[in-house]
């Protein structure tokens, strides 16, 4: 019977000494508890010419959904914890979640600093069937490299959603937390050294995240728990309002939530996904409908009863 995957920061970091302990590169594998019908490993090419290989999970299809879901994981990358929603995923739709580089099975060892690399290295994960349309979304330290991945493609992600993002300003157990991880940088396993090192280097690189999000002219969703203590909500909504103006902007605070709002129920996942994807739109232009003709009925002549 597949292991319960742990939850909270203090488990998350508790999975990662663990799998160093053992010599294992996953956090309790869950995708392993589904045939590769259902939840597949799979990997790609990274798109900058670096020569890293990433590793990700996915659903497989007989044919092309009409929505692609693109999931940008967050410090420490780790898709497992994504293989519950993944599996719960409708046949209309497929998924497919990425761990970072630096992160998990994906390429290269070190940590990768500048988020302009990493939206570069994943923008295979774009590609998309004719017809098909993408909704992107990028997970804590992982949306402000989706911001970065939309702009450079706008005419490819149809719909952004920034769930639990964190933007260079952690909240007090994620402040805590970093600071003992620096601290101890040199015996930590390199999982958790290479997000402690993302997280602490990130603030910089926000003016570039907020000129490509002015840009963009999709509709972007902020999902939030209100109790998220790693990435305050506040954070979040004050970026999005101070760079987005009057373009389109929804946000949806999760009431009791915390960081970890893909650990919740897999069926409140998807439907908070599912409320991202827009409705159809309409053509921008239409013919106007002809008016309808109607013929006058004949009339009898004057003194003539009807039939």
């Amino acid at each position: 019977m597949a292991r319960k995957r742990p939850k909270g920061l203090l488990a998350v970091g508790w999975a990662c000494l663990e799998s160093a302990a053992l010599g294992r590169r996953e956090h309790f594998p869950t995708s392993e508890s589904y045939p590769d019908s259902v939840v597949k490993r799979d990997s790609f090419l990274d798109g900058g010419g670096h020569g890293w290989r990433i590793s990700c999970l996915t659903t497989p299809r007989d044919r092309p959904a009409a929505w692609k879901i693109v999931v940008i994981t967050g410090a420490p990358s780790w898709s497992e914890y994504w293989a519950p929603v993944l599996a719960g995923l409708p046949q209309d739709r497929e998924m497919v979640v990425v761990d970072r580089p630096g992160f998990a099975n994906s390429e290269p060892f070190d940590h990768v600093p500048d988020i302009r690399v990493q939206a570069e290295a994943l923008a295979p994960l774009l590609a998309a069937a004719p017809r098909q349309k993408i909704l992107l979304v990028g997970q804590s330290y992982g949306a402000a490299i989706a911001v970065m991945m939309a702009a450079a493609r706008p005419k490819t992600v149809a719909s952004l959603v920034l769930l639990s993002g964190f933007f260079g300003e952690p909240g007090p157990t994620a402040r805590w937390l970093l600071d003992v991880g620096a601290r101890a940088l040199k015996v930590i396993p390199r999982d958790l050294r290479n997000a402690v090192l993302e997280a602490r280097n990130q603030a910089p690189q926000l003016a570039a995240v907020r000129l490509a999000l002015g840009r963009l002219k999709i509709p972007v969703h902020v999902v939030h728990g209100d109790k998220d203590d790693f990435a305050p909500i506040e954070i979040a909504e004050r970026l999005v309002a101070e760079t987005r103006g009057k373009l389109p902007v929804r946000v949806e605070r999760v009431a009791g939530g915390d960081h970890f709002i893909n650990d919740g129920p897999v069926e409140a996942v998807l439907a908070t996904l599912e409320a991202c994807v827009p409705a159809a739109a309409k053509p921008w232009f239409q013919w106007p409908k002809p008016p309808l003709l109607q013929w006058p009925k004949p009339r009898p002549p004057q003194g003539v009863a009807p039939a």
